[in-house]
């Protein structure tokens, strides 16, 4: 199977990544991990059929990057090495423009010039029938030996080389240059297949403009979108497509990101919000400052983990591979005692069980069932790229299939994730409550900070220097004022420093029962002031709820506000609550839940990286923070709890078209081993039972790529 360990590099030479073209189906790309894990001098080797790459680290003084390239030309693939500014790949072409559509074509010509020979020359038609064979089992024979030769004879290669030939000489030439020509249609079905998902991640690449509109010195020039830099200035008109990921400084408009969040309907944006390279700008003309380097903006990251997600192989996939690794060589071996003991022992015609070796060795092709696992898995990461939902890898969609609980974290996953100030409590008439709580939250990033300040700004207040600032996480913010400590935290922190009078406490309740978030001021120890916020819960999260449920998953919300304002929110959205929560806490609480079974956790911080990595499945959401991105096992670009629903729904659809795969790939096989041993069938039915199942597989995992949730 394709080496997908993470190791850090062993060697010490770079990473090399080339384009391999030809290899086009998932044994295709196991005959290159082989090639590579028997290679000395290599490591940490990745290999993707869809992207046709090989990324690895080579040691060139043990082997060297020409040698490597002979050994995978030997296998019949041309290879070359990738450029940061190219692909490599050859461009689009039509099926029959393609070597393999080539080869299908001739050796049907071949086979017809045959058949209608053998009504006028029947003698001269057997020879027809030999070149179709020969001409179609070249390039097979040509693989099966070049991977003996470097160590790997038991190949898919290798059983219809024998099959075909041997049919030459059992005078069956006939049923031989049949078998032949419906193998290489195969061949091309999987070729066109990896074709169209490899067309979904080029036109995705194509999304993002060419050029940019640059505003230098209050003027507007075009260059080219990949010399754009870190806080530039860009300007994008109606009509446009956004050329880089940034944040609007001035201008509104409604922005159509589908191709990127999967969200159908365009977005109202206006100044401070962030947009994404490759949106369709509707209607207003928008400056914006760039907050990603071209390469990697929002595009380029939804590109990289397509990829990283195909080069990562689902359980199932490994399973399969692991089987068809002993399964090859014991159908060979089974085949050879088929041949020699009924003649042997039992003083049977050879001809009749050389024959049905033959055919058994042709059922024993295992095309449909390497293919029956990453066909689907490739479908699937397709279909949710469109969504905006972004896969690292199969594991994720065979583990989303087993979860029994979903652990959510509060801000910004179910609710908006923008609170507003409420509620303002000053228990010191001669101070000005908001104006000290803004000027002690100034510096940080949280959103209730952030909503106070905001708050303080929007009613003009001047705020006061401070210094001295600090965060002690989870609880409070403090800062020195006037040579006055005052901080800014949680109800729970202000009782461990101070005491807070019945009367205050009542107000804390009442407000808090009402779901809103309370913060409480305190100059040198003392309580001067209660400040409540509220952030609205998503439209869509109480019915996403539900739907989970309906699908027989648990809820639960976990946040580091009080038990009180949790439990309001809880009991709005028809779920479970864990509060009060500190980061920490919230980490061994996911322990505690995945002891009942899987457990995903989704939440959107940075302080849910360490939950997330915990978690069964890591899933962050509404593009999250780049430490969340990086932890998650996947990503929903869409704020939408909805996109929870769909991954959970498209998981299900994509393991019950494996195990559809599997038993159309297993049936077919059991079947025609049958009526093959009873002499009901022959060579050519044999090779149906392989063709037509990887035709059926490949048809069956294709429907994935329209997937649409219920």
């Amino acid at each position: 199977m394709p080496n997908t360990s993470t190791n850090p590099k062993t060697s010490p030479e770079a990473e090399v990544c080339y384009i391999i073209n030809g290899m086009d189906c998932a044994d295709c790309a196991n005959k290159i991990d082989d090639l590579v894990n028997r290679t000395e001098g290599t490591s940490n080797g990745r290999v993707s059929f869809i992207n046709q790459t090989l990324k690895l680290y080579l040691d060139e003084k043990l082997t060297s990057k020409a040698e490597l390239e002979k050994k995978v030309r030997s296998l019949g693939y041309e290879i070359s090495e990738k450029t940061d500014d190219e692909n490599n790949a050859k461009p689009k072409e039509s099926w029959y423009q393609s070597k393999q559509g080539k080869l299908v074509l001739f050796s049907a010509g071949l086979l017809i010039t045959a058949i209608i020979l053998s009504f006028i020359l029947p003698n001269l038609s057997t020879w027809f029938y030999v070149a179709a064979i020969l001409v179609g089992v070249f390039p097979l024979v040509r693989k099966a030996f070049a991977s003996a030769r470097l160590g790997n004879p038991f190949t898919i290669d290798m059983l219809v080389s024998i099959s075909a030939l041997g049919s030459i000489f059992i005078d069956a030439a006939t049923e031989g240059a049949v078998v032949v020509f419906l193998f290489a249609v195969g061949e091309l079905l999987e070729g066109i297949a990896a074709g169209k998902a490899r067309a979904g991640i080029r036109a995705l690449a194509d999304l993002a403009p060419k050029t940019a509109l640059l505003v230098k010195d209050n003027k507007v020039e075009e260059i080219l979108a990949k010399d754009l830099k870190i806080d530039d200035i860009i300007e994008v008109q109606a009509g446009g497509r956004v050329a880089a990921d940034g944040i609007i400084i001035s201008g509104e408009s409604a922005l159509d990101d589908s191709a990127i969040t999967g969200e159908s309907v365009p977005v109202n944006k206006s100044i401070n919000d962030r947009v994404y390279a490759g949106s369709i700008n509707s209607d207003g003309l928008l400056r914006i400052k760039v907050t990603h380097d071209p390469k990697d903006n929002s595009i380029a990251k939804i590109i990289h983990l397509v990829e990283q997600a195909q080069e990562s192989k689902a359980p199932t996939a490994r399973f399969i591979d692991n089987f068809s690794r002993w399964y090859t060589p014991l159908i060979m071996l089974i085949s050879l005692l088929v041949a020699i003991v009924p003649p042997l022992a039992f003083a049977q015609p050879w001809h009749i069980w050389l024959y049905k070796a033959l055919a058994l060795l042709l059922i024993g092709c295992p095309c449909a069932l390497v293919l029956s696992v990453p066909a689907a898995i490739t479908s699937a990461i397709s279909a949710a790229a469109k969504r905006g939902i972004l896969l690292k890898g199969g594991a994720v969609l065979e583990n989303m299939n087993k979860l029994k609980t979903i652990a959510f974290d509060k801000t910004g996953t179910l609710t908006e994730g923008k609170p507003k100030v409420t509620d303002l409590i000053s228990l010191d008439d001669n101070l000005n409550l908001l104006k000290l709580a803004a000027s002690v939250e100034i510096g940080s990033s949280h959103p209730l900070a952030k909503a106070i300040v905001n708050k303080a700004q929007s009613e003009n207040i001047s705020l006061i220097k401070t210094s001295d600032s600090k965060t002690i996480r989870g609880k409070a913010v403090s800062a020195l004022i006037e040579n006055s400590l005052v901080a800014v935290g949680s109800p729970r922190y202000a009782a461990e420093i101070s005491k807070i009078d019945d009367n205050t406490k009542a107000q804390i309740d009442v407000l808090e029962s009402a779901g809103k978030t309370v913060v409480v001021v305190l100059k040198e120890q003392r309580v001067i002031g209660i400040i409540a916020l509220q952030d609205q819960e998503r439209s869509e999260a109480k019915n996403a709820i539900a739907k989970l449920k309906s699908l027989g998953i648990k809820s639960i919300m976990l946040t580091g506000d009080n038990a009180k304002t949790g439990q309001a929110i809880a009991d709005k959205l028809g779920m479970n609550v864990k509060a009060e929560l500190m980061p920490q806490e919230k980490l061994e609480f996911i322990k505690e839940l995945k002891q009942a079974g899987n457990i995903a956790m989704i939440g959107d911080g940075i302080n849910d990286a360490p939950a997330l990595a915990q978690a069964d499945i890591g899933i962050s959401m509404g593009g999250g923070s780049d430490v969340a991105l990086e932890t998650a096992d996947a990503a929903l670009l869409q704020d939408s709890v909805d996109s929870v629903v769909e991954l959970l729904q498209l998981s299900r659809a994509t393991m019950r078209n494996i195990y559809q795969n599997i038993g159309f790939a297993l049936g077919l096989k059991a079947i025609f081993l049958v009526t093959t041993l009873l002499g009901l069938t022959g060579l050519w039915p044999a090779i149906i039972s392989d063709t037509g199942a990887t035709a059926l597989v490949t048809a069956n995992a294709l429907r994935l790529l329209n997937f649409k949730a219920k």
